[in-house]
């Protein structure tokens, strides 16, 4: 296996510890920085790490000429799983943004629609990669989430209470991206449809 595909795979292995942070009571009871406790930091910083890893396997992969079938498949089912547990942990533990539940729909949406049709592909021998939109809305989703795990940085004492409005616009941003590159990607891919029918 090489090391790019080691390194997908250790974003997946991430979330769950991520996950486990939230839940061992004492770590919620020791106050941190930004407003967090040590439970909700340790989780925004492993999400930050998985996040880096998201770049990191497709430029080892591209730089030693690894990139394989069995990454091109793994990459997005990571970004997906990593991007989902980011947002259920937002609208879960960030009270302002419980109603951020349809953007969690909008996104499961597009997911479950893109997996269906690399499911249709995969019959036909097709490995269907990501395409630039779909790593474009994936990089916007976690710089929003980033932002808001830590609170936005403590910025709001420097932007009057406003630095959530950045946050917000680029979390906006994404679902608006992820809607268009799910379109995007069952449009240049429709050649797998009609292959299967």
């Amino acid at each position: 296996m090489t090391i790019s595909n080691k390194i997908t795979i250790s974003r997946i292995v991430l979330v769950p510890v991520m996950i486990l942070m939230i839940y061992i009571p004492p770590l919620r009871k020791i106050d941190t920085i930004f407003n967090l406790d040590l439970g909700e930091l340790l989780f925004a910083i492993l999400f930050v790490i998985a996040s880096f890893t998201d770049f990191l396997d497709g430029h080892l992969a591209r730089k030693r000429n690894e990139i394989t079938t069995f990454g091109k498949f793994l990459d997005p089912i990571a970004d997906k799983v990593l991007v989902l547990s980011g947002l259920l942990y937002i609208i879960t533990y960030k009270t302002e943004y419980k109603w951020w539940w349809i953007l969690v729909v909008i996104v499961l949406f597009r997911e479950f629609s893109v997996s269906a049709l690399r499911m249709i592909a995969a019959k036909e021998d097709v490995v269907i990669a990501a395409g630039f939109s779909g790593k474009l809305k994936t990089v916007v989703l976690m710089i929003a989430m980033i932002m808001i795990l830590f609170n936005n940085f403590g910025l709001d004492y420097l932007m009057n209470g406003n630095a959530h409005y950045v946050s917000d616009v680029l979390l906006y941003m994404g679902v608006l991206l992820t809607a268009y590159s799910g379109f995007d990607y069952v449009y240049r891919n429709r050649n797998a449809i009609k292959i299967n029918e």
